[in-house]
């Protein structure tokens, strides 16, 4: 029950301290957003954890699996419209394709729903290693920058 507590406290600091301004508006629905842990699910060895994250009541919420690997810790955020994993190690935070054998959204819808020019940018977010909280709190206010603007409606 700590540990939600804090998680929450976590994520209402990481709101306010991420306001992120668009002067079209577009965007302005996915500023608030939810972090929820997914418990007593049977996840295999490879899976630690699972999230959603909620930017809307009336859109099914992207879901956030953390796996361990050779390299770091991956957070595999996938939808039905597409899939796409950041990573923490020792080189930093930021975001990656995903691996195929962890996707189940065909590569042509990523590619079209995803923003190219932003996973450039967002290659690495943080030099620093992150924990899951700080992790999952950047992940939740950069992936709307992922999404392509006649996509973000997936998201909201």
């Amino acid at each position: 029950m700590k540990k939600l507590n804090l998680l929450a406290v976590l994520v209402i600091v990481f709101f306010l301290a991420t306001s992120v301004s668009n002067a079209t508006g577009v965007r302005s629905a996915l500023n608030e957003y939810e972090i929820a842990p997914v418990e007593d699910l049977h996840m295999g060895k490879q899976v630690k954890a699972i999230w959603t994250i909620s930017y809307s009541k009336e859109e099914v919420p992207v879901t956030v699996v953390k796996r361990n690997t050779i390299e770091g810790t991956e957070y595999v955020v996938q939808s039905d419209y597409f899939v796409v994993s950041y990573y923490s190690n020792a080189a930093g935070f930021g975001v990656k394709e995903t691996r195929r054998s962890w996707s189940e959204v065909p590569k042509k819808v990523n590619k079209a729903v995803l923003n190219q020019e932003e996973m450039q940018n967002q290659r690495i977010i943080s030099p620093n290693k992150m924990e899951d909280e700080k992790a999952l709190g950047l992940i939740a206010s950069y992936l709307p920058d992922l999404i392509n603007d006649g996509y973000t409606h997936i998201l909201n």
